[in-house]
């Protein structure tokens, strides 16, 4: 086993203990901009652990049905312990830029928090676009900014020790950007492009409680945090610590999330 399968499978792990109070707040708001309803068959691409395709599940209902896929083998088999035995559930290793499946097979799209870490976003929603129904609709999630991302300080912290990163985590928030996201959309080949925006904080009882998933290796941010020599980590650690003002008590995280959909 090599490091980074180990590092896939910590992120993979303690990824729910990090983000799914985060992701589960804000999905509601994604599968109302899908138009979900009972019946459809929907794709979750990038699903993590089944978050979002969990959700759908619930909306569209045993004659409807839910296709969880992500690129991470780790992180499908989380999805596939979260759905369950449901004969309206699967669960796929799939690259969102490259979609198996044929035309016109789902209702509805998916993508929570995922379009921003493709290598080519146009790419993967214009598969998104190839693989749904005439008149079906996509919706995405992105962060719109470092400062308003849950793990945003993390990622910039661990950029000021890795500058190879920083480009990375940069273009990570540049869908963050609503004239970009839209463009991307409509060069995609979507109509009715819409794009809300909607923002919530979060209190966390201690830094601890925060910072540990990631200190673990949770997410993306944590994968690239538990690489770091100890010194370095430990200096990460402590200027989160004082860009979260953290004084022993409870700390808030404000979050703000770009959704974005169109229609096929």
């Amino acid at each position: 086993m090599t490091d980074e399968q180990i590092y896939r499978q910590e992120a993979a792990a303690e990824y729910d203990h990090a983000f799914s109070h985060v992701s589960a707040h804000f999905v509601p708001f994604l599968l109302q901009a899908a138009r979900l309803a009972p019946g459809q068959r929907v794709l979750d691409v990038a699903t993590g652990t089944g978050i979002a395709a969990e959700a759908a599940l619930a909306v569209v209902g045993p004659g409807g049905s839910v296709v969880a896929a992500d690129i991470s083998p780790e992180m499908i088999e989380k999805a596939r312990q979260r759905l369950g035995v449901s004969p309206s559930a699967s669960a796929a290793v799939e690259d969102g830029q490259a979609l198996s499946f044929p035309d016109e097979s789902f209702d509805a799209v998916l993508c929570s928090l995922g379009l921003m870490f493709f290598p080519d976003p146009g790419r993967g929603l214009s598969e998104f676009h190839r693989v749904l129904r005439p008149d079906g609709w996509a919706a995405v999630s992105v962060t719109t900014s470092p400062e308003r991302s849950y793990n945003g300080m993390i990622s910039l912290a661990v950029a000021r020790h890795v500058p190879s990163v920083a480009a990375a985590t940069a273009r990570r928030f540049t869908l963050g950007d609503e004239g970009r996201l839209r463009s991307l959309f409509e060069d995609s080949g979507f109509r009715d492009v819409d794009i809300t925006t909607k923002a919530h904080r979060f209190t966390l009882s201690s830094f601890d409680a925060y910072f540990g998933p990631f200190e673990r290796g949770g997410g993306s941010s944590g994968q690239v945090l538990v690489m770091l020599p100890a010194e370095a980590r430990h200096a990460a650690r402590e200027e989160i610590r004082r860009d979260l003002r953290d004084t022993g008590g409870p700390i808030d995280i404000e979050v703000e999330f770009r959704i974005a959909s169109g229609r096929r």
